[in-house]
């Protein structure tokens, strides 16, 4: 089984559970009163349940617990963010201590709620400078309104990866570094079988294939999302317009959005030996760090490379930045055991030589400043690609918002009737879109 866990799309039930948490809920209490050198048991929820990601968190809590023979962790495997969502809702003694989640759109809810504990008391009492520990980024997706209720568990950068055998037929010399480039590459290195079908697309933008969440891509432009006020601001954001008139022109350079998406039916899925990419009918794919793995276990019959994704022309001096995201790791509120859980939480984020091999169990990036600078980790140039990304100064995370990420949602919908060309007057729509997002945030605080 491959050693990754690849964030995907934000369930709409998600979201959905997230309002439900937010604003309204009322965490059951616990308590920072315990003595973390006596005898303990802790419950750790995570969602890994691959048998070697499972395999590899086990290894990571043996390694806690020879460090801290008083406590037991009991780990529990393939936990939904739904059922953590019920479970810290309720409290009590079944509820975990130590929690994970793949998806770091939970971070506002769960700090805004209080249904994970504020961090900085502890790293405060520890002496774990988090600013000198892990990058910016990384911190921004792990707070909300000044509360650092989680912390980053590994991290994921997306860029592109790129047939080289397929550029060097097309006569292309390098992956394109900004978006006139990568239309122009896109073209040239695009194969028509017949009228409406084809061998090999260049790039496929359709925003309803793999990981192209639309938030994805967008973030090449470095957009705002919100204001100084937390109203969503994309009819507001100049970038935005641009972002959906490079991605038409992106579909129209390459056959036009119907016989794209004909195309695209015929891709397997995205994890199987049938994924687009793997099997030649793609060119340059935007996928995270976790891809190259496969790629190797499948034995691609094409050399392949990674770089980041193009940047608009205008940004030329940002190329190199990403998308980032990444699992998180919190304590709950309702544990009673709460100097025992930073312990596991603080050797499981924060120690080195942990991070370092659970990165390459897993094939994630590393999430501190001094994993990312060992020597120990794989040393393979084109997952190390993925390390730059991560430390561009201009990668983007999401913004954390109180309800899941309702708005990703929502931008995801939208942006799947632009493509399909039922947007016709884009600021109108666009000002829709904000509306809706602005009411299901003050829903979700209500």
């Amino acid at each position: 089984m491959p050693r990754w866990r690849p964030r995907t799309r934000v369930p709409v039930v998600l979201a959905a559970a997230g309002l439900l948490l937010s604003g309204c809920a009322n965490p059951s209490t616990g308590s920072a009163d315990d003595d973390p050198t006596k005898p303990v048991t802790l419950k750790f929820w995570h969602g890994w349940a691959a048998p070697s990601e499972v395999e590899a968190i086990n290894a990571s809590i043996e390694r806690f617990e020879k460090l801290h023979p008083n406590i037991d962790v009991k780990a529990t495997g393939n936990v939904t963010d739904e059922t953590i969502n019920q479970a810290l809702r309720a409290g009590g003694g079944e509820a975990p201590d130590v929690v994970s989640s793949f998806t770091t759109n939970n971070v506002g809810q769960y700090c805004d709620s209080g249904m994970w504990v504020d961090l900085d008391p502890f790293m405060k009492k520890t002496g774990l400078d988090k600013k000198k520990t892990f990058p910016k980024t990384l911190l921004d997706y792990t707070s909300y309104g000044g509360n650092q209720c989680a912390l980053p568990f590994l991290a994921d950068a997306f860029g592109m990866y790129y047939n080289k055998d397929a550029f060097k037929e097309a006569g292309i010399e390098r992956p394109p570094r900004t978006m006139s480039e990568f239309k122009a590459a896109a073209k040239k290195l695009t194969v028509r079988s017949g009228k409406d079908s084809y061998e090999r697309v260049g790039f496929m933008p359709n925003f309803r294939l793999y990981q192209n969440s639309p938030d994805r891509l967008f973030a090449q432009w470095g957009p705002r999302y919100f204001d100084a006020d937390g109203k969503s601001r994309l009819a507001d954001e100049p970038k935005t317009y641009d972002y959906f008139k490079t991605t038409n022109e992106l579909i129209e350079a390459q056959g036009g959005y119907a016989d794209l998406e004909k195309f695209r039916s015929t891709f397997g899925d995205e994890m199987s030996g049938q994924n687009g990419f793997l099997t030649g009918k793609l060119a340059m794919h935007l996928d995270g760090e976790w891809r190259g793995l496969m790629l190797d276990d499948a034995k691609a019959k094409f050399d392949w490379g990674v770089a980041p994704l193009p940047v608009p022309d205008d940004q030329a001096d940002t190329y190199g930045r990403g998308f980032i995201t990444g699992t998180v790791l919190g304590i709950a509120h309702s544990s009673k055991r709460q100097n025992a859980s930073w312990e596991l939480v603080r050797f499981l984020t924060a120690n080195t030589d942990q991070v370092v091999d659970f990165a390459n169990d897993i094939h994630n990036v590393p999430s501190t400043f001094e994993a990312l600078k060992s020597p120990r980790l794989d040393a393979d140039p084109r997952f190390r690609t993925f390390f730059k990304i991560l430390e561009n100064e201009h990668s983007q995370a999401l913004p954390p918002s109180t309800n899941g990420g309702a708005y990703v949602v929502s931008l995801q919908d939208f942006s799947y009737s632009v493509e399909a060309g039922g947007k016709k007057n884009l600021r109108k729509e666009l000002k829709k879109l904000d509306d809706q997002i602005d009411a299901d945030n003050l829903q979700a605080e209500n």
